[in-house]
Parts: structure tokens; C-alpha cells; sequence
């Protein structure tokens, strides 16, 4: 009991230390280290640029024409596998460029520069009873990051990003602005959107939006094996039913078997809609501290499942904006460590195969004891086959999954090893990982998920043949 009260004693403290920012790169020094949200991959560049408007971008792109250096692009960086990051490469941070340049509440769009994050959109568009139509669970991201790896989010009528993207701005690699839609460069309007910055600089980009609404939130507990049927009658059958998440359990006592569902229900009275508009600020001190606790021992995990079970309860029959349901400003998932670090895997699964994928899943789990798993987000996509580079093959379930790892060498190794197996996995089940996280994955993985990956890496050669558009993925997979 007091080894107990002193680890949580130590974990407090900890968690505490974390307000602090983490800052992901040195500036003002030549030469700097920069590294992504998933910390594994330092890396000197040779200098970071942020973006100050479109012709000092179009002038850096055409001087780094005439010196042949390599431009990586980044906006927050939580991509963790080396998408933002080349060596000896300048660095375009487009943080700074987040300028609304045009709102049109009748049609139902923005336009705006591409480091506008999502919670710059939300405070624009809110006050005009209007919503965004697809973003991740966290609004903190920037537009031109979104677009780049395609996003998906909680909303299950709306396909992935691109289905909102009416057009957008981009300097290509001679250092020319264009304009691409689907009627316009339509090619690269196909390889940009889920193009992780590889094809040119996203300066603007023009967005579908949609009406904000009220709706009623209904949760239950439920067993791994009722939630296909579930899903499919209670909720995709269900046209009142506008957005859905699920959480399965990784807690010793129940692990990949217990799940718990929120449904967020169009609201019988929309016109209290406005006593609900206000957007909502920092929400989840609580569950903050309980997923530290989690990271250390089983009864943690045990415990910090319980406590996910009875949160959600609480929340059962409330009512709750649109916009609200899909922010969140906090970091949830910060953690600062010198020794071990937290990456993300998200897999996506046909939804008909949920059931044993999950009994395979499991199969190989179980075994590996030193594979500490804090968290599975469960989420559903509509088939979009429209990014040449798409996730989505068939409606999906989209599994999110939270790791926590050592950086050392060995440690790397063993992640890699296990998420190999979970991939191999979930290909057999004819399914599809995501492409932003740590480049565990093997080219024949890759290749085997999404099948027109010679395609992307052709295009990108023909738009771009000097290369100047380069990361540390396509240094892994695309040369």
C-alpha cells in the first residue's frame, strides 16, 4: 500500500511538470535539431524558415532551386515519422501564416491560410451557427498539416477531410502558385490531400463547412462481440445519430474484450441550441492524471479503465453542440520523459471483421508482456478512395492506439517488432494503418495497404524530378 501511495505520489508531480511547453526545435541557431511529437528521430537541419507571406515562400523555394537544398514543411509536428524532418534540409514552419482570407456564411465556406489551426476556424465560424465537417479530436492542428495526411474524425456522415476540400493554393517545386480542385491539377488535388507535404507548400485552402447542432449523448457498456451489430443498427442505421466514438478496454481484467460506446444524437429541440453554443474550454484534469497512473503498473490500467466507465456515465443524456463535440483543446496525451517517449498506431479493419480481428489482435498481445498499450479509440470511416494515398478502402473501423516505449536502440526495435505483427494482422483481416506515425511498418506493408503507393511515389517524381520536397518518409519508402 505505501509503494502504491508513493508511486502515485511521484506520478502527481510528474504530471504536474508537465504544464511546462516542450519545444521541438532550438531556433535562432544555425543548424538546428529538430524532432516531431514522437521524439525518435532528432535530426540537424540546415536552418527553419517561418513562413512570412507567399512570395518570401516562392523566393526560398526558387533559391533552394538554384543551391539545391531540400525543403521539409511543418505546422505542429505530431506527425512522428520523419514527415516534417529531412537532414540538412531547410525547414518552412507555417505556424505563422494563419490569416483568414475569406468566410462566406451563406455557401458555407472558409478559406484560409494553411497555418490556421482548427480552433482558429471553430472561434470564426461558431458565433455564425456553422460547424466543421470533418477534423481529428483535437483542434490544435494546423489545416495544412490536416490535408497532408488526410484526417478522419468522430463525425460517421462525413467521409475523410478531402470530402470537405473544395480547392486550395499550393507552390509547387519550380516555385509557382497554382491552383488545384478536382477540376483544376486534378491529380495533385488526389496526391497533396494525404501527400504528408512531398508535392509543394499548401498556402490556402477554401473548406466545405456545415450547420452546427445540438445533440443528446448516449452511452453504454457493451461486449467486444455485440459491437458490430450494434454499430451497424443502432447507429450507421440510425440517421439521427450524427457522430460516434468508442473506447475498448486495455485493462488486465478485461483487455480487448469490454468496450464502452458514446452516441452523439441529433437533440428533439434544436432551438435550445443556443444555450449550448458557447465553446468549451479545458475539460479532462481527471482522466489526465489516471492515464499517468496507467503508464506504470496493471492495476493502473485497471483502475484507469474503471474510471474511463464511470466518466462516461456522467456524460449519459447530455446535451452538447456540434462544435463542442469535436473540441478539444487540451493536450491530453502530453508526456515528458527522458528515457521513454509515446507513439500512436491507428489501424483500420473492415467493419464485418471486427470481431476476429480483435480475437486475433489478442492473440498476439497477450504474449508480448513488455508492450505497454494505454489506449484504443475506436472510430468509424466511410469508404473514400478519392486520395490516391486512402486509408479507407471499405467502411472501416478505425483503431487508435496509444503506446508508451523506450527510446533507446533496443527499445525501438522491440516497438517495431510488435507493431509489424499487429500490421501483418491487420492485413490479413484485409485492412490498412495509417501513414503519420514512426516508420515501424516494412515497404512490403506498406505496399500491401494501400496498393497504389507506386503510383503516388511516380507522380511525385513527375511533378517534382529535382526532389526538393523531401522528409524522412519518402526517404524510407519512396526512394
Amino acid at each position: 500500500m505505501l509503494k502504491r501511495r508513493y508511486t502515485i505520489l511521484i506520478l502527481i508531480g510528474y504530471l504536474i511538470a508537465l504544464g511546462s511547453s516542450i519545444y521541438l526545435y532550438q531556433k535562432g541557431i544555425s543548424h538546428p535539431v529538430v524532432t516531431d511529437k514522437g521524439r525518435l528521430l532528432p535530426i540537424t537541419m540546415k536552418s527553419i524558415q517561418p513562413a512570412e507571406g507567399s512570395k518570401q515562400l516562392q523566393d526560398i523555394v526558387r533559391k533552394a532551386n538554384v543551391t539545391n537544398d531540400k525543403i521539409s514543411i511543418a505546422g505542429m509536428q505530431h506527425s512522428q515519422g520523419g514527415q516534417t524532418l529531412y537532414p540538412n534540409a531547410i525547414l518552412i514552419d507555417m505556424k505563422s501564416y494563419y490569416k483568414i482570407l475569406a468566410f462566406d456564411p451563406k455557401r458555407k465556406t472558409i478559406t484560409v491560410q494553411s497555418g490556421v489551426t482548427w480552433n482558429d476556424i471553430q472561434r470564426y465560424i461558431n458565433p455564425y451557427g456553422l460547424s466543421i465537417k470533418v477534423m481529428q479530436s483535437q483542434n490544435i492542428f494546423t489545416i495544412g498539416g490536416s490535408l497532408s495526411v488526410n484526417v478522419h474524425g468522430r463525425d460517421i456522415r462525413n467521409d475523410a477531410l478531402i470530402d470537405t476540400v473544395d480547392s486550395f493554393r499550393l507552390i509547387n517545386a519550380e516555385g509557382n502558385i497554382i491552383n488545384v480542385s478536382r477540376h483544376e491539377n486534378a491529380p495533385l488535388f488526389y496526391s497533396v490531400i494525404g501527400g504528408y507535404g512531398l508535392f509543394g507548400i499548401i498556402l490556402d485552402v477554401t473548406l466545405k463547412l456545415t450547420d452546427d447542432e445540438l445533440y443528446k449523448t448516449n452511452t453504454r457498456v457493451i461486449d467486444y462481440k455485440e459491437y458490430q451489430v450494434y454499430f451497424q443498427k443502432e447507429v450507421e442505421d440510425n440517421p439521427a445519430v450524427k457522430m460516434h466514438l468508442a473506447r475498448i478496454s486495455v485493462a488486465p481484467k478485461s483487455f480487448l474484450k469490454e468496450m464502452y460506446v458514446t452516441d452523439y444524437a441529433l437533440a428533439e429541440n434544436q432551438q435550445e441550441l443556443s444555450q449550448y453554443r458557447k465553446l468549451k474550454g479545458e475539460t479532462v484534469a481527471i482522466p489526465k492524471f489516471f492515464l499517468g497512473v496507467s503508464r506504470y503498473s496493471d492495476w493502473g490500467k485497471d483502475l484507469f479503465w474503471d474510471v474511463q466507465k464511470k466518466y462516461m456515465k456522467v456524460t449519459e443524456g447530455k446535451l452538447i453542440s456540434r462544435n463542442n463535440v469535436m473540441r478539444s483543446d487540451s493536450n491530453f496525451m502530453e508526456f515528458d520523459s527522458s528515457s521513454r517517449t509515446e507513439v500512436l498506431q491507428e489501424y483500420f479493419v473492415p467493419v464485418t471483421e471486427f470481431t476476429n480481428y480483435i480475437d486475433s489482435l489478442r492473440d498476439v498481445l497477450e504474449k508480448e508482456k513488455d508492450f505497454n498499450l494505454l489506449n484504443i479509440t475506436v472510430r468509424f470511416v466511410d469508404k473514400n478512395d478519392e486520395a490516391v494515398m486512402s486509408y479507407a478502402k471499405a467502411d472501416m473501423f478505425a483503431l487508435v492506439l496509444l503506446i508508451n516505449q523506450g527510446k533507446s536502440k533496443k527499445d525501438i526495435q522491440d516497438t517495431q517488432k510488435v507493431v509489424r505483427k499487429m500490421i501483418d494482422v491487420t492485413l490479413d483481416h484485409h485492412g490498412s494503418y495509417y501513414l503519420p506515425y514512426y516508420s515501424y511498418p516494412s515497404k512490403k506493408q506498406l505496399t500491401e495497404a494501400y496498393p497504389r503507393t507506386d503510383e503516388f511515389f511516380s507522380t511525385k517524381k513527375l511533378y517534382d524530378p529535382q526532389e526538393r520536397f523531401v522528409n524522412l518518409f519518402y526517404e524510407e519508402y519512396g526512394k
